[in-house]
């Protein structure tokens, strides 16, 4: 379904966070816009969200879900889950589509590289459009990463190429699939939104579903994308195997041939040399000719609440990953920063994660020097740690504040305090982005820890 067939319909827009507002804005841009326009969300507007759409019908509860059924069409924004009992009503009633869908319409035969993956996506569709640039070619990044793609729906001059990262929740019910698509690993999240894992596994792969003869670039290291790859259409081209790029020894390799070492990059950890393998594959696979342009990985930032440095004092160094919403995420922050002794705060919103291969990892032969937990999570991995011989100290905290006192405490020069909570922030922050900042007004105060 493409935007101008919305023209003089009634129209509702289910979700009003970032992608709803891109959507009013884009619907009412256009020369026929919708007959009618109504909002619907979850709990009642406040007064500051619903400016935007002052002058919309907004509504919620029973009432909402009653005008989403009468409505012709019902875009739905990404929070909203497709397998909720009132979406499938609302499914059943009436057509429902999202903002990804009206986007890929409006591009179909366009290069598009698009990206997902349970963990470094923002970063990988960073190091293609970064890459792409480099190249001298003129790109848009957007999507999850949080620039809506309705925000860009028809940029004067178009680019060359897009770049867009997806999560699952837009995957799920993708009507279109990219030139070239990107799977960087699989792990266990979003069973809350998804429902199963097997489901969550199966919505991701829905990426590769909708255009024959596709290129799937997948992780040859990761064992789930491996087990799955059969079910992905398309021609697959793996990164993180000998016969293409792949990491060993702290570099990056085509092959035989060594192209760059982690050293020169300001990334830091494996995890983040396969992102620059995945960037670099899919790149190659969309025509551009990329060994020229493995210099420009140096020039590449790190994205903010990723391994982000954000302090000193006392000679320990304050890192926030608050991107770390997995436990497989914070192992991947600790073996990036093997060498230097860590006090890791973790723990937030219980989604049922597995902790026992992170409380493996938790060893005090590996440097760990302390673990400081924040409920809910932060008690499971607390009693998982409680069963690994020799633990480092755990230490609970009611909050963020007290977690980074306690942390300060047991920190010693030389050593990192590093905020990986392996798990999201929900009930405590908006998002993850909120918690790392929170973490880096906390850390900015943060005096020497006092001499033991």
């Amino acid at each position: 379904m493409r935007l101008d067939e919305l023209g003089g319909r009634r129209v509702a827009l289910w979700g009003f966070g970032r992608e709803g507002r891109a959507t009013l804005a884009a619907l009412t841009a256009m020369a026929a816009p919708p007959a009618e326009i109504a909002v619907v969300t979850d709990t009642p507007p406040t007064d500051a969200g619903r400016v935007p759409a002052a002058n919309l019908p907004w509504l919620h509860g029973e009432e909402g879900i009653t005008r989403l059924c009468a409505s012709d069409v019902v875009v739905r924004s990404p929070g909203i889950s497709r397998y909720r009992d009132d979406a499938l009503r609302v499914a059943t009633a009436t057509h429902v589509t999202t903002a990804t869908n009206l986007w890929g319409a409006e591009h179909a035969g366009e290069a598009v590289i698009a990206v997902t993956g349970s963990k470094g996506k923002s970063t990988t569709s960073s190091l293609i459009d970064h890459l792409a640039r480099a190249a001298g070619m003129r790109t848009v990044l957007a999507g999850n990463i949080g620039i809506p793609l309705l925000a860009h729906l028809h940029p004067d001059p178009p680019p060359q190429l897009w770049v867009v990262e997806l999560s699952s929740h837009q995957i799920s019910d993708l009507d279109w699939s990219p030139q070239v698509g990107v799977l960087l690993n699989l792990y266990r999240e979003h069973l809350d939104w998804h429902g199963t894992e097997a489901r969550y596994f199966g919505d991701k792969l829905n990426l590769f579903a909708h255009r024959p003869g596709m290129v799937a670039v997948l992780n040859r290291e990761d064992a789930r994308t491996r087990a799955l790859a059969p079910a992905a259409p398309g021609r697959h081209v793996w990164f993180g195997d000998p016969a293409g790029y792949h990491t060993e020894g702290g570099s990056i390799l085509w092959r035989d041939e060594r192209l760059i070492d982690g050293d020169g990059l300001q990334l830091r950890g494996r995890h983040n040399l396969l992102n620059a393998c995945a960037a670099l594959t899919a790149l190659e696979e969309a025509g551009v000719e990329v060994r020229s342009l493995v210099p420009a990985l140096s020039g590449f930032r790190p994205l903010r609440h990723r391994l982000e440095p954000v302090g000193d004092a006392g000679g320990v160094t304050f890192v926030n990953d608050s991107i770390a919403t997995i436990p497989e995420a914070t192992v991947a922050a600790l073996d990036a920063l093997e060498g230097r002794p860590v006090v890791l705060i973790a723990g937030g919103f219980d989604r049922g994660q597995d902790y026992g291969p992170l409380a493996r990892r938790l060893r005090r032969d590996r440097g760990v020097l302390a673990v400081v937990t924040l409920p809910p999570s932060g008690n499971r991995l607390a009693v998982e740690l409680a069963a690994v011989p020799d633990p480092p100290p755990v230490l609970p905290a009611t909050d963020l504040g007290e977690a980074v006192r306690l942390a300060r405490a047991h920190a010693e020069p030389g050593s990192v305090m590093l905020l990986s909570p392996g798990a999201p922030s929900y009930g405590a922050f908006r998002d993850f982005e909120a918690r790392g900042d929170a973490f880096r007004a906390l850390v900015a105060d943060v005096e020497p820890p006092a001499p033991a």
